[in-house]
């Protein structure tokens, strides 16, 4: 078990003033199998009113305008949870019985349909064919992400928040939204349904108490195989107690912390901040 105390800063300096905006923030997490959120709480300058709710995904949202003059948008969303995973499962499911029991719920065959962002090109199908050839399905989807872990090297600067699967794997290069979107790609190629997770991970693996720490914004994908798994890709890693999942999705653009729109002729500029401390 750990607690893991969550400080995401982010908004964006504009060129000017800018007359309104219309936002949504998808930055706190919910209490969910394997993590409960303690305290959390989302400050949003200049003032603003802010409609919570639920979105179709099981995402929590923040919903807000603001309709006065402003030259920077800032949020910062503070949230305190408890992690505590359990050691996943297989299910002994043939492909057979898997296929059956990905079209016999909305939640799996929803995460079945490729996207824009996870259409894997040719070669990753093929790839993810071989790496799954005489395994079992939940073997087979750890097997196709590991695959991916090798062959992507992880790099920033390369992709941006709108490149594909097909773009990030011909350069061999991305962040982890990229090595996301490649895997799930994958595996809804060999018939595994597969969905985006966003989150948060403390970087560092000795984990220790009370010291802050820079961290970053996360993604990792999870897998149906009888029942749900999570897997982080990027790291090659189970999902365990370094990591806090806000949102699910069928890609990164059902989960984005911060999306919107303004009124004025200026450009903007994003910023991000994260900090996390281990706090038990």
């Amino acid at each position: 078990m750990s607690r893991l105390r969550v400080r995401h800063a982010t908004g964006y300096h504009y060129g000017g003033e800018v007359t309104q905006s219309y936002n949504e923030a998808r930055m706190l997490p919910g209490s969910d199998d394997g993590q409960f959120v303690l305290a959390s709480h989302l400050e949003i300058s200049p003032i603003s009113s802010s409609h919570g709710y639920v979105d179709y995904w099981g995402t929590r949202v923040n919903s807000f305008e603001i309709l006065t003059p402003h030259r920077e948008l800032s949020l910062t969303a503070t949230s305190l949870v408890e992690v505590r995973r359990e050691e996943h499962r297989s299910a002994p499911l043939t492909w057979e019985e898997l296929a059956r029991a990905a079209q016999s719920s909305v939640e799996t065959v929803e995460q079945l349909q490729q996207t824009v962002s996870t259409e894997p090109p040719a070669e990753v199908v093929e790839l993810a064919r071989a790496a799954a050839a005489d395994l079992a399905p939940c073997a087979a989807a750890l097997e196709v992400c590991r695959e991916i872990h090798r062959r992507i090297v992880y790099m920033a600067g390369v992709t941006g928040v709108q490149s594909t699967a097909q773009e990030a794997w011909a350069h061999g290069r991305g962040v982890c939204q990229d090595i996301a979107h490649i895997a799930i790609g994958a595996l809804r190629a060999i018939g595994v349904p597969a969905r985006y997770v966003s989150g948060y991970l403390h970087p560092d693996p000795a984990f220790p108490v009370g010291v802050p720490v820079t961290g970053e914004s996360h993604a990792w994908v999870e897998w149906f195989c009888g029942s749900w798994h999570g897997f982080d890709p990027t790291n090659d890693l189970p999902i365990g107690e370094r990591h806090v999942l806000v949102g699910r999705g069928r890609d990164y653009g059902d989960v984005a912390p911060l999306r919107g729109i303004y009124a004025g002729p200026f450009g903007s500029r994003l910023f991000v901040e994260v900090e996390i401390t281990r706090e038990a």
